[in-house]
């Protein structure tokens, strides 16, 4: 009796071990796949988003859509996304996207973020003044000129 008793317990006792060596690598498998989803994270945390970096051209406008524009400025042609939030300006009136025209000056501030740009405020420049050609000028000059005097005639002396 004693070693029936002996030996069912020292199967119990394998069973146990084993159930508990199963259950082990169960809970093992899941813990693997929490550390790899957590550095996972980590390296999404450690390599930065780009962050929009606030820009500003100064040019002419060479084509003007529904939402973008394109400017020619210094370094070459910059296109534009606008949208709900984008100003235009023309001094200090409110304009609209569709008063910007191609040919005229502007300054845009924007933002590059994700490779796009999106504008926060177009200035439109005013048109420079005229300058009077030449031509305009000779003919305000005889207009301008005062009168000649007419002399009276010199009397003899002693008369």
């Amino acid at each position: 009796m004693k070693k029936t008793i002996a030996i069912v317990l020292s199967l119990v006792l394998m069973f146990a071990f084993t159930a508990v060596t199963f259950a082990a690598e169960k809970a093992a498998a899941p813990a693997e796949k929490t550390v790899k989803a957590e550095k996972a994270v980590k390296a999404e945390k450690v390599a930065p988003a780009k962050k929009a970096v606030k820009k500003q051209v100064t040019g002419e406008v060479t084509a003007v859509d529904a939402k973008t524009l394109t400017v020619k400025g210094k370094k070459g042609d910059v296109t534009i996304s606008t949208d709900d939030k984008t100003m235009v300006m023309a001094g200090k009136d409110k304009k609209t996207l569709a008063d910007v025209k191609a040919g005229d000056k502007v300054t845009v501030k924007y933002t590059e973020a994700d490779g796009k740009n999106v504008a926060a405020k177009v200035a439109i420049m005013a048109a420079p003044a005229k300058k009077a050609t030449k031509a305009e000028k000779k003919a305000a000059a005889p207009a301008a000129a005062p009168a000649e005097k007419k002399e009276a005639p010199m009397k003899p002396a002693g008369h």
